[in-house]
C-alpha cells in the first residue's frame, strides 16, 4: 500500500473504484435480504450472493488468491454446510413464521451500532492509505499465507471448530427428531395390536357363553 497520490481523492474516483462501490452496494443488499427473508433456503441463496460479492471485491483489490479462497471455502463449503444443516434438521422449505423474531428492533439496533463502529475504525485506520493497482498483485499466496499462519492462526482454528460443532449439532438434532417419530409410530402400532387382541378375547368369551347355553 502507498500513500494517496497528489490530486487523487474521493471526488475524482476511478473506474475500478466506481465498480467497487456498486458491487459493495449489491453485496450489502444481498446481506440484508439474508437476514430479513422468512424462507430459510432463500436466505442461504442470498448468502451465496453476498459471499460472491465479497470475492469480486477482493478481485478488484488485486487479491486474487483471497478471492478464490472466498469462493472455494465460503461459497463452496460453508453454504453447502448450511444447506446440509437445513436438510438434516428437516427445516421448512417455504415461508416459516418461526424464522421471524420479536426482537428484530433490538437486533437492528445492535447491527447498526456494530456496523457503524466497524466502519469508523476501518476509515480512521486507512484514511490516507491507497492500494497501488499498477504495482502488481498484493494478495499473493506467499504474502497471504505468511500473514494467516503467523498472525491469524487462532481465529482460523476457532472458525474450523465452530463449523464442526454446527455440523455435529445438526446431526444430533436430526437423530432426536427421527427417534421421536419412530417412537410415535411404534406406539401407534403397539396400541392397534393391543386393541385387536382385546377384541379377539372378547369375541372368544362371547362365543364360549353361547356354546354353554
Amino acid at each position: 500500500m502507498t500513500l494517496a497520490a497528489a490530486g487523487h481523492g474521493f471526488l475524482s474516483p476511478t473506474g475500478v473504484e466506481i465498480v467497487f462501490l456498486l458491487v459493495g452496494l449489491a453485496t450489502l443488499g444481498a446481506a440484508v435480504l439474508t437476514v430479513t427473508t422468512r424462507q430459510l433456503v432463500h436466505a442461504a441463496l442470498w448468502l451465496v450472493m453476498a459471499l460472491g460479492g465479497l470475492a469480486v471485491e477482493y478481485l478488484l483489490l488485486t487479491a486474487e488468491f483471497i478471492a478464490w479462497v472466498q469462493v472455494l471455502i465460503y461459497v463452496g463449503s460453508v453454504v453447502v454446510l448450511l444447506l446440509f444443516g437445513l436438510m438434516l434438521t428437516k427445516a421448512p422449505i417455504g415461508r416459516s413464521p418461526d424464522a421471524d423474531s420479536g426482537n428484530r428492533w433490538v437486533a437492528l439496533a445492535v447491527a447498526v451500532a456494530s456496523a457503524g463502529t466497524l466502519v469508523w475504525v476501518v476509515v480512521d485506520a486507512f484514511r490516507s492509505t491507497w492500494i497501488d493497482l499498477d504495482q502488481g498483485v498484493q494478495g499473493s499466496t506467499a504474502v497471504s499465507g505468511e500473514s494467516l499462519f503467523r498472525h491469524w492462526v487462532l481465529p482460523f482454528e476457532a472458525l474450523s471448530v465452530l463449523l464442526l460443532a454446527a455440523l455435529i449439532g445438526a446431526i444430533v438434532l436430526s437423530r432426536k427428531n427421527g427417534e421421536n417419530s419412530g417412537n410415535g409410530e411404534n406406539g401407534g402400532t403397539g396400541g392397534n395390536a393391543g386393541n385387536a387382541k382385546i377384541g379377539e378375547s372378547r369375541r372368544e368369551t362371547q362365543h364360549g357363553k353361547e356354546t354353554t347355553r
